[in-house]
């Protein structure tokens, strides 16, 4: 009786395993990339979609100022969110992972989950009432003879907004990665004559660069693609390109030329990320 091959046997057993998620991607990733890939190509006549091969919607939006502006203006937001979350985020988390007991840590983390059990377009509207000029700010604000300040439909605006919904996330993914640092190397650098600040700079931030880093990529990435923070608390005007894609599907169903928004900001997401995964990685990958 002929005996079965277990290499074949391990091979067929890991992609029976493997092949849900094969199937997941090309559904739901790969097959809408490709065709909004393909949609890009489009022609809009008679405001309907016509099949075609051409780089006339590519060429329409490259080469006008308002898709640059608009491309510059939401990369430097997410730049100065990411690095404004990144700042504020690393007090809280280095707190949480060396100041207060690990049950204190977990039940921090919980808390820090909880708004995500909100819907961020409520967390955004809750906002109003914060930010406007006859709101709590400026009302208290108002006590020491300041304001009133225009806060909403503003770039601070937006900005508040998108620490709205990163923060709680990077403070948790720092937390995690600063709680993993080896105590016995920062009590060495003490030893070796490390003050506090030296300390934290030359070994704990090391230590935990790819959490910190990871942490910085999904805020700029969440950033990036936000729209609710934009329209609802910026305004929309500069308008970003989420938002530009939206201006694009009004304006005549011209949804080629809000494919070519679409796939400009993907390629500027994939590129950020493999930039940043290299940073966090690749140092550690030579040793």
């Amino acid at each position: 009786m002929a005996q079965s091959d277990p290499n074949k046997t391990s091979i067929a057993y890991r992609m029976t395993w493997r092949m849900p998620i094969i199937v997941w991607q090309f559904l739901f990733f790969i097959g809408p990339l490709a065709l909004m890939v393909a949609m890009s190509f489009f022609l809009v006549k008679n405001y309907r979609m016509v099949e075609a091969f051409e780089m006339k919607n590519w060429a329409k939006m490259f080469g006008r100022d308002y898709f640059w502006d608009s491309y510059l203006y939401t990369f430097g937001l997410a730049t100065a969110a990411t690095l404004i979350c990144t700042l504020i985020a690393f007090p809280a988390s280095f707190a949480l992972a060396f100041k207060v007991s690990a049950n204190v840590r977990r039940w921090a983390i919980f808390l820090l989950i909880i708004p995500f059990f909100t819907s961020y377009l409520v967390r955004t509207f809750s906002w109003y009432v914060i930010l406007a000029e006859s709101g709590v700010v400026n009302a208290m604000l108002g006590y020491v003879g300041l304001g009133p300040y225009t806060m909403l439909n503003t770039m601070f605006g937006t900005l508040v907004g998108y620490l709205t919904l990163t923060l709680p996330l990077v403070i948790i993914l720092q937390t995690i990665s600063l709680a993993q640092v080896d105590r016995s190397l920062i009590e060495a650098a003490h030893n070796l004559g490390c003050g506090r600040m030296r300390t934290v700079l030359t070994v704990i931030v090391p230590l935990a660069k790819v959490g910190l880093i990871i942490g910085a990529v999904f805020c700029f990435i969440l950033s990036f693609g936000d729209f609710v923070a934009p329209y609802y608390l910026g305004g929309s005007k500069p308008p970003t390109l989420p938002i530009l894609i939206i201006d694009q599907t009004k304006s005549g169903q011209q949804w080629p030329r809000a494919a070519v928004v679409a796939i400009t900001m993907m390629v500027t997401l994939f590129t950020i990320a493999f930039a940043a995964i290299y940073a966090a990685y690749a140092k550690r990958g030579r040793t």
